[in-house]
């Protein structure tokens, strides 16, 4: 049995995973750039727990694009049904691995491939999400150091 089909598809569905989340994660960036520079010098707890939220919500979507992308592959050349392909796509990318559902001998390889590639999508988004809370964790110590230094008001 050849290999070509295997390494072939791993490819083309490795590099379509890393052209979403590369172009997911540029727009996140572009994105909380704008909420930075855009009124978010009066930042409260509350805002930034807002926002956090949505940036955390929109990476979840991201990796949920990617889930998918795998799971129309798989619904294609491994699984008779939807709901199993996007089951082991699911299970394969968040590397939990349950193994009640298996592919094909042909295809076998891509579980593992999907695994590696899941578990540095979400390094990636976890870096990025670690880099916008530590922005906002010098937002509040310089609005707080700020406010602090003004002089008490007078009566």
């Amino acid at each position: 049995m050849s290999v070509v089909p295997q390494a072939s598809a791993a490819v083309i569905l490795v590099t379509l995973t890393v052209s979403l989340q590369s172009a997911g994660m540029a727009l996140l960036i572009h994105w909380a750039r704008f909420q930075f520079a855009s009124g978010i010098h009066k930042l409260t707890p509350l805002n930034g727990t807002a926002l956090i939220i949505r940036f955390t919500s929109m990476i979840i979507r991201l990796h949920m694009v990617q889930i998918m992308l795998w799971t129309f592959f798989y619904r294609w050349r491994c699984f008779p049904s939807l709901e199993s392909s996007f089951y082991f796509s699911t299970t394969s990318y968040s590397t939990v691995g349950y193994g009640d559902v298996v592919l094909p001998r042909m295809w076998r390889a891509l579980g593992p491939v999907e695994s590696v590639v899941g578990v540095l999508m979400c390094g990636l988004s976890a870096s990025l999400l670690f880099a916008v809370v530590t922005r906002l964790v010098g937002r509040y110590e310089t609005q707080y150091a700020a406010e602090s230094t003004k002089p008490p008001l007078s009566l």
